[in-house]
């Protein structure tokens, strides 16, 4: 397993590795989370986004970037063939570990409101909710590590 700065010729992966991971949300939301509709093209081109590796091929992506006084993530998904297996959990030990090296002492993220098990998810990584509100037409909840 490695991960590694995406190239411009992983954002065919990426795509649709963004929609296979929140495909089973769309009847939730109503509509595509907004990870499905992301501008991974922007991501790779400023070189914020990050793919996992795994069996020679991209098995999940992180985005993240730095925020003010934090790194925030703004985007994490692993292709449902390779869930449930620690992928995303390495993902986010990857941004945090960045996170430290550059100097920040937190990391903040949020999800959906209707993504119940992304809820369940990040306080069993030490993430402890902060806030939940209205942003560009999407219920948010988001969540913040201190380091």
């Amino acid at each position: 397993m490695t991960i590694r700065l995406a190239k411009p010729a992983d954002l065919p992966a990426v795509q649709e590795c963004a929609d296979q991971a929140y495909e089973p949300y769309l009847a939730r939301i109503g509509r595509k989370p907004a990870p499905m509709v992301a501008d991974f093209e922007g991501s790779i081109a400023s070189q914020v986004l990050y793919v996992l590796e795994a069996e020679t091929q991209v098995a999940g992506f992180i985005v993240f970037y730095p925020h003010d006084d934090h790194v925030h993530i703004e985007n994490v998904a692993v292709y449902p063939k390779f869930q449930g297996i620690g992928h995303g959990t390495k993902l986010i030990e990857f941004a945090e570990h960045e996170a430290r090296r550059l100097g920040f002492s937190r990391v903040e993220l949020y999800t959906n409101e209707k993504m119940t098990e992304n809820i369940a998810y990040y306080p069993s990584l030490g993430y402890h909710e902060i806030g939940r509100r209205e942003e560009r037409g999407f219920n948010r909840v988001f969540f913040r590590k201190e380091l």
